[in-house]
């Protein structure tokens, strides 16, 4: 099967989160007529090949998609060839990737390889990470891992995490016409105290992420129109580096403002790998790169806890979540290359670190 038509398969197959079992069922027939021993568990697949008891590396991408938002031209769920580009739901993100992978796996292991290659094809990346995070301590021990996304095929080796706090502002409620008499607190303006703080935060830049400010993304309050307010309730979204605790930062947060501060999500952690290390260097190497760069979007990296990690793959990032996203027949096939070099590449890189260390 070409490339073209391995991605025009995956794509022609719906598997919106939730919704993945069809393309689980038709990747996991299509892997193992490729003779590999597929394991599973719900919608997620994984496979491994090379030498077992070297160095071992994962490579991780999604299998589902988010559903077609508007302003698409024709049926999202049918892949249509406009030229050399594949537009369709998944093709950008990241089912260009899941392809990528599976055609550097078919080539390497007909090949001899000095470590063990683990590939992971998870579901419900896209609503919080509820495939990798369940399949995670049954891959085995691993000595990196590249995580597939659009990246233009620019190593990224640091990500961004999510910290959402919900934040409580407290009044006192009374008639609006009494409410100077009353002294009553509206907890509105309390909040909209709070909120101008916030936007005038600022955080340390990271090396490779750039600056940030936190982002108030939600509000409500209030009862009635003729009624003082006695609570207030706003949500901050802030995308976290590498070098900052999300406990930590919740608690400066309530330090600054007035209204009450509690933490609604932290499970999407920061990442960030040294540059030096051998999957880094690794990646480099097979994407002819001068040097990493960082991601501002969250991915399955998140939950992949200590293990050094880059994420990299190809499509655009910018495509991701949009109408009419496509992948270019082109960027598949420098996708599959860069797979295909990264990995002996990395196993290496791996021996040579070993060996050092062990002189």
């Amino acid at each position: 099967m070409s490339p073209a038509e391995l991605l025009t398969l995956l794509v022609g197959t719906p598997s919106v989160s939730g919704e993945e079992g069809p393309l689980a069922d038709l990747v996991q027939n299509l892997v193992s007529t490729q003779g590999f021993e597929v394991q599973r568990q719900g919608h997620n697949l994984w496979f491994t090949f090379g030498k077992k008891g070297g160095p071992r590396l994962l490579l991780n991408s999604h299998l589902d998609t988010v559903p077609p938002s508007a302003g698409w031209e024709g049926d999202p769920f049918t892949p249509v060839w406009h030229g050399s580009r594949l537009q369709g739901l998944g093709a950008n993100d990241a089912k260009g990737c899941v392809t990528a992978i599976l055609l550097a796996a078919f080539d390497l292991a007909k090949q001899p390889l000095d470590g063990e290659v683990v590939v992971a094809l998870t579901a419900e990346e896209e609503t919080g990470g509820q495939g990798i995070a369940t399949i995670l301590d049954q891959l085995g021990p691993l000595d990196g891992a590249v995580v597939g996304e659009p990246t233009g095929l620019r190593v990224c080796a640091a990500q961004r995490g999510m910290l959402l706090l919900k934040c409580t502002a407290r009044g006192q409620s009374g008639h609006v016409a009494n409410a100077q008499m009353l002294g009553a607190e509206n907890a509105i303006h309390k909040a909209a105290r709070d909120i101008a703080k916030v936007a005038a935060m600022e955080f340390p830049a990271h090396p490779l992420l750039g600056s940030q400010k936190a982002q108030v993304t939600q509000i409500s309050g209030g009862l009635r129109r003729n009624q003082v307010p006695d609570a207030c309730e706003f949500f901050i979204d802030l995308r976290t580096g590498p070098d900052q605790d999300h406990d930590a930062l919740c608690a400066a947060f309530q330090r600054q403002l007035e209204s009450e501060v509690a933490i609604h999500s932290k499970r999407y952690l920061p990442k960030g790998t040294d540059p030096k290390h051998a999957i880094v260097r690794a990646a480099l190497q097979a994407a002819k790169k001068a040097g990493p760069v960082g991601s501002g979007t969250t991915s399955d990296w998140a939950f992949l806890g200590g293990v050094p990690a880059v994420k990299v793959g190809p499509g655009d990032t910018f495509r991701s979540h949009c109408p009419n996203e496509y992948l270019t027949i082109q960027e598949l096939e420098a996708g599959a290359a860069f797979y295909a070099k990264l990995i002996p590449a990395f196993f290496k890189m791996q021996a040579a670190n070993q060996e050092t260390g062990a002189r």
